[in-house]
């Protein structure tokens, strides 16, 4: 993990109700048991099923962004995607993205050009270590997930900075145009996008009058060979699991991306927890980077 980062700019967000599956032990934290204050912004917790707060041992997170006009609390909302995250043994982090100026608006900054707006490639690193303090999370175990603008960000930060979580996990976001033009590496990037999105589709949209450009799926993807240093195009594996397409590139050791295209719209699909751990935890997918 490397050095976090001091963060200035403080996000003021109203306090919000939140629902948490049976399984999972809500974790508290200050005044406010909802959420966890800290510089820059606050997170929503809760702990892997039979944990409690000050517990002994460490668990792995999975840290899961909002989508645009989300929040935290809304994440912890959707109790199957959390009650199988938690039954697994993470304890699942759901911060708030910082408030736009003039709308109130949460998302999360990751095009450059936004001085005023909140560090975010800072702040969620600084969130986990602070998570890892407070509930004796395994900080170098977590992974980091995101929906929609979310997923956008997960994408920019696993560029940036891949060594901030063990692993990536974005559903339906990737780059916008334009998009880097090299990123850091290696990286392990477990992508999910509906076939039928039209909200982020795969072949990108223009928005705002042609201001803005979501960028192509496809050439994300290629980005992402070309940083692992792919031997070539083709992936290693292709193959189908019921409804679902996958593809996989190995491209080395911790250099891996799975690409998997559900039939569905703009959402998480079901069953996307259970499966991106399974990936995450398998001990012959690891093995095979090695050789």
């Amino acid at each position: 993990m490397r050095p976090i980062p001091e963060i200035f700019s403080t996000a003021v967000l109203s306090a919000v109700a939140m629902l948490v599956a049976p399984a999972a032990a809500q974790a508290g934290c200050g005044p406010e048991a909802e959420a966890c204050e800290m510089i820059g912004g606050r997170y929503h917790l809760v702990l892997p099923a039979g944990d409690s707060v000050g517990g002994t041992g460490s668990s792995p997170a999975v840290m899961f962004l909002h989508g645009h006009g989300g929040s935290g609390a809304g994440v912890l909302r959707m109790t199957g995607m959390v009650s199988a995250l938690t039954a697994r043994g993470y304890a699942v982090i759901a911060p708030d993205g910082a408030p736009r100026p003039g709308s109130g608006t949460r998302s999360w900054t990751f095009l450059a050009g936004n001085p005023e707006r909140r560090d975010d490639f800072a702040f969620l690193p600084a969130v986990l270590e602070d998570a890892a303090a407070r509930f004796d999370i395994d900080a170098e175990s977590s992974v980091l997930a995101g929906f929609s603008s979310g997923a956008f960000m997960v994408n920019y930060l696993a560029c940036q900075d891949p060594e901030a979580f063990a692993a990536y996990l974005p559903v339906s976001g990737g780059f916008w145009r334009p998009q880097p033009t090299h990123c850091a590496g290696p990286v392990e990037l477990y992508h999910s996008h509906g076939w039928k999105d039209g909200t982020v589709p795969l072949e990108g949209r223009t928005l705002g009058g042609g201001r803005f450009i979501q960028g192509d799926i496809w050439a994300g993807l290629e980005l992402w060979r070309e940083t692992l240093g792919c031997g070539g195009h083709a992936p290693d594996r292709i193959w189908q699991a019921g409804a679902l397409m996958l593809r996989r590139w190995s491209c080395g050791t911790g250099a891996e991306i799975t690409f998997e295209l559900f039939p569905g719209g703009h959402g998480v699909p079901s069953g996307w927890a259970d499966r991106v751990l399974d990936w995450y935890e398998d001990p012959m997918r690891r093995r095979s980077a090695t050789e």
